[in-house]
């Protein structure tokens, strides 16, 4: 075969028609080009090139950062049967049809970062490698810009950009399992809660779940990122009090029977109603079924003697302030209807 031997005119049109740049080897073995065909386009100055093992890009300029990115996906997906889509379209225009699913393949680390909008991630172009997860069981190997990460049990995708790419909290271990610098990763981990992308909690469990939190500059980062988390939810906490009209609490108190035992902490309390506020904000170092267990007995205990205890998250103020203000003040006109409580001692924290 010479360079200038025509190879399927009929299919070539259509898989470079509209925008569509990226396939994989068998999908061009589909339309009807042979492998040796393949590999004389892909030949050094050639039409195509090979960005990837069976990844092939049907120009021969430089991918740009979206081809890259579909370019990982293709190589990484577990293929799709006959018939299916056969090529990406790497920027869909009005009109254009969505860029297809890719089966148990999602982008992750600090692309999938940057695709969520972080700042402390590199641009897309000056990253080397693309993170993509995978089950664990995927017979693949990291090569070129492509590095494998292995899961066992895949997390919901979120579409970005037409990229499927691994929630927040999943991206983020990713990316910290690769990072040694304890400033890069607090810098990552304050801008998720910061940022509003994502909950201290969400993010604590990942990194536990990564077997992260055994390496101290981790660790560090994740004790400022739980008060940072506290910090912030108490803000809201506030200003749910102050534009929503409630009357104010005393704030950040312990509670004790007159000559008995401490009943526990609360973040507000309202005596005259007994009504008591308490943030979920849990810790990194207990695990969340022992800690749940505990909350759950102080405010069996609270409820016995007839306190009423609204327990919010740091999500729940951050997503639907208005409907917890609502909650609250339920729970306040509710109390004239109620069983007078018993005397309690209420101290400063």
């Amino acid at each position: 075969m010479t360079h200038n031997t025509p190879l399927s005119p009929r299919p070539l049109h259509h898989l470079a028609d509209g925008g569509r740049r990226l396939v994989t080897a068998a999908q061009l073995r589909r339309h009807g080009v042979s492998a040796a065909a393949t590999d004389e386009q892909c030949r050094p100055g050639g039409p195509w090139q090979q960005l990837l093992p069976n990844v092939v890009l049907l120009h021969p300029g430089p991918p740009t950062s979206e081809e890259r990115l579909h370019a990982v996906l293709l190589y990484a997906a577990r293929e799709r049967p006959a018939g299916g889509t056969v090529a990406v379209p790497v920027q869909p225009g009005p009109g254009e049809a969505p860029a297809p699913a890719y089966a148990e393949a999602m982008i992750t680390g600090r692309a999938a970062l940057t695709l969520h909008g972080f700042s402390a991630t590199p641009p897309l172009p000056s990253l080397d490698v693309i993170d993509v997860l995978v089950p664990r069981l995927r017979r693949l190997r990291s090569t070129g810009c492509a590095r494998i990460v292995r899961t066992t049990a895949l997390p919901t995708a979120e579409q970005v950009t037409g990229v499927p790419v691994a929630p927040v909290a999943r991206a983020l271990a990713d990316a910290v399992a690769e990072l040694t610098d304890a400033g890069a990763v607090r810098g990552l981990l304050t801008e998720a809660v910061r940022g509003g992308h994502c909950e201290p909690a969400a993010v604590v469990r990942e990194l536990n779940r990564a077997r992260l939190l055994s390496r101290p500059h981790v660790v560090d980062a994740v004790d400022s990122l739980v008060a940072e988390g506290r910090a912030l939810a108490e803000q809201r906490l506030y200003r749910m009090v102050r534009e929503h009209g409630l009357p104010e609490p005393v704030w950040n108190v312990d509670l004790r029977l007159p000559g008995g035992p401490h009943l526990g902490g609360l973040d507000a309390y309202w005596p005259e109603h007994a009504v008591a506020l308490e943030l979920d904000t849990r810790g990194h170092r207990q695990q969340d079924d022992a800690l749940w267990a505990e909350h759950a007995r102080k405010r069996e205990h609270l409820e016995r003697l007839g306190i009423t205890v609204v327990h919010v998250t740091p999500r729940k103020l951050r997503d639907c302030l208005e409907h917890q203000a609502a909650v609250v003040r339920t729970a306040l006109m509710a109390a004239g209807d109620r069983e007078p409580p018993a005397h309690v001692v209420v101290l400063p924290r």
